[in-house]
């Protein structure tokens, strides 16, 4: 049974706490569709090819973490924008967006998803860092330390598919006792991990300046991929959808994007 858009849009917003953000981007609802809403397909990015994944599975509203409005708005409809808007409001598919509230979210959000994947036990997790007045970032420990060639083992089974992560900076301690994270690009954090005692710092992408910065502060800097690292609260809010809507479909959907 359909359920209003405002009321999705509603639920999202406030189990997101959009309003504690002070973001980059806007968050929750940016491109109005049709009002009644029976399925959902949820992703990271609002990518061409996504939402045409979502028009072939008859979506009613797409629900992403990289949105397509940023900073003061779109500044001309053209090129690819034009493209994705002319699928969205073409095939009248909503399009909403969640970005610093679904990274830091204490159950759906990327960096508990994370957490989780590479196995850090659940006791002891603390907040670090700061981005934009919220500690983005999340340190953890593994139930026994691991030596750093184990530690890199588990987060390119848990993140990469078992494949090597794309850049490995290995100036940490030989044993890992304590590890910080922070999905996406946020290499800037590592010196916020350092303080914060972390033996290693799992992160998605890096700035140019971060592997000299790893080998000073004398810690590990793993990179596994921007898009591997935030795939995990697109996933959560599409279960999460399907329990507080159960009338409606929600699926997330994968179109993935390497860097």
């Amino acid at each position: 049974m359909p359920v209003h858009l405002r009321e999705v849009i509603g639920f999202l917003d406030a189990t997101l706490e959009i309003g504690k953000f002070r973001d980059y981007a806007p968050n929750g609802l940016q491109v109005e569709g049709a009002m009644e809403v029976d399925r959902i397909v949820t992703g990271v990015s609002a990518s061409a090819e996504l939402i045409s994944r979502a028009v072939e599975l008859h979506a009613d509203l797409v629900v992403v973490h990289h949105g397509l409005i940023w900073g003061r708005g779109i500044p001309l409809v053209t090129g690819a924008t034009a493209r994705r808007l002319k699928l969205l409001l073409g095939n009248d598919v909503s399009l909403a967006a969640y970005h610093l509230p679904l990274d830091k979210h204490a159950r759906l959000g990327n960096n508990v998803g994370l957490a989780d994947a590479i196995g850090l036990a659940l006791a002891g997790r603390d907040a670090f860092g700061d981005i934009r007045g919220s500690a983005l970032g999340l340190s953890g420990a593994w139930a026994e330390p691991l030596s750093r060639a184990d530690a890199i083992g588990r987060i390119a089974g848990g993140v990469c598919g078992g494949a090597a992560p794309q850049f490995i900076f290995p100036y940490g301690p030989d044993v890992v006792r304590k590890v910080g994270l922070c999905s996406g690009g946020a290499s800037d954090q590592l010196e916020a991990a350092a303080a914060a005692g972390c033996d290693l710092f799992l992160t998605g992408e890096l700035a140019e300046r971060a592997g000299d910065l790893a080998k000073e502060l004398q810690i590990t800097l793993v990179a596994a991929g921007h898009y591997a690292t935030e795939v995990f609260g697109a996933q959560r809010l599409a279960d999460e959808l399907c329990v507080r809507f159960p009338g409606i479909s929600a699926q997330f959907v994968s179109v993935p994007n390497p860097p």
